[in-house]
């Protein structure tokens, strides 16, 4: 398996979930984080060794590093083959292992469709070459694939089925030291730390002028704890340092806890509709990343919730507009609303409790049978 930066590393552990009821005595290794090693894993490479942000220099100044690491990775999966091998998310990293190790005769299945209905069309042909089998996690990628002759499977999106349908606030409080009432805002600027550092600056910038207009609000942020230091460097730096609280992980308490988010886009935006909570989508880059993303862009929203639910249900401040008075304007539209308008919030819950509904399935059960029909299956 190979999964990469943090969101690739909860998606394979909750694979992992379901392959090891399967096959109790599997052995697992490739590419992975500390909750896939929790279940066994052997970590050939850490996952935030693939972690890069934007689409030019960024990427660029690491290529013979990634490379390297593919090649050492390709030529020991094809001198050990192993049953099967699982590309989790990292794309551009885990397509072109993929094909090489399939052309080899290895069986490889796809774990997430690469978003080619939002940004990479140019995608298709390179999912074609790369898998025998995609696993997606949205239920309208199945059919799209098999338009182009790509075996899939609908497996559910597995944060829906571990995020409850009912978070508890008060025991999220709680476990975070905050006060049961009062205003909460959250800040989750990102796993790697480029998106760090372009994003959780104007993050915590916002964050004091929502402070400023409601003097109450507490404001918290769930840094990956490889960046904690970094990100209390931030807010030092933008005068924030004693009125944060910044925790190591616990971002799902975090979402739990907090009444409204700032939040780079990505698959953490996902967690914060599953927990029912208005957020303010924002993003931040290199300017010529940026203008390369935006010619691939293929619909008008950025985020998930947005994207699943055909509408900007919340707010997106990306690049040029997400300047800390626009995103502190936006959050504290939620914020007022959830003192004020309460029939606002109860409108968007409802809209992302049917999502997180559409998003429920046994995830490790389906994704682990679809592998397993794939091993049985004959040699391509």
């Amino acid at each position: 398996m190979v999964a990469g930066e943090a969101s690739g590393d909860l998606l394979a552990s909750l694979l992992l979930d379901g392959l090891r009821q399967r096959w109790p005595d599997a052995t697992s290794m490739g590419i992975g984080g500390e909750r896939m090693q929790e279940r066994g894993f052997e970590a050939w490479w850490q996952s935030e060794r693939l972690a890069v942000h934007g689409y030019s220099w960024e990427v660029l100044a690491r290529v013979a590093e990634l490379l390297g690491i593919r090649k050492k990775l390709r030529q020991r999966l094809i001198a050990h083959p192993p049953s099967v091998f699982v590309g989790v998310d990292a794309p551009d990293f885990n397509l072109g292992l993929e094909t090489k190790l399939r052309e080899a005769g290895v069986k490889t299945v796809h774990f997430v469709c690469p978003s080619i209905w939002a940004w990479r069309a140019d995608r298709i042909e390179k999912i074609r070459r790369a898998a025998d089998h995609v696993l997606c996690i949205f239920p309208f990628e199945p059919e799209l694939l098999a338009q182009h002759g790509i075996e899939a499977t609908y497996v559910g999106h597995p944060l829906a089925q571990v995020i409850p349908l009912h978070p508890d606030r008060a025991a999220a409080r709680g476990r975070l030291g905050l006060p049961e009432e009062g205003l909460v805002l959250a800040l989750l600027p990102g796993s790697r730390r480029s998106e760090v550092r372009y994003i959780a600056s104007g993050f915590f910038k916002a964050a004091a002028l929502v402070q400023k207009a409601l003097p109450a609000t507490k404001i918290v942020v769930p840094a990956v704890p490889s960046l904690y230091e970094e990100v209390k460097r931030i807010a030092a730096e933008a005068g924030m340092a004693d009125k944060v609280l910044i925790v190591k992980g616990q971002s799902h308490d975090v979402l739990a806890a907090c009444d409204c988010t700032l939040i780079a886009s990505g698959t953490a935006t996902l967690e914060a509709a599953l927990y029912k909570r208005p957020m303010v989508i924002s993003y931040s880059m290199h300017p010529w990343s940026w203008r390369l993303m935006k010619r691939k862009q293929l619909q008008p929203w950025v985020g998930l919730p947005n994207i699943l639910c055909g509408d900007f249900v919340v707010p997106e401040l990306l690049q040029d507009a997400a300047s800390p008075e626009a995103l502190a304007q936006a959050a504290l539209c939620w914020l007022r609303a959830s003192q004020d308008s309460p029939a606002t919030i109860e409108a968007l819950v409802e809209r992302f409790t049917a999502l997180h509904h559409e998003l429920r399935r046994d995830t490790a059960e389906l994704a682990a049978h679809a592998i397993e029909k794939i091993i049985a299956s004959p040699a391509a």
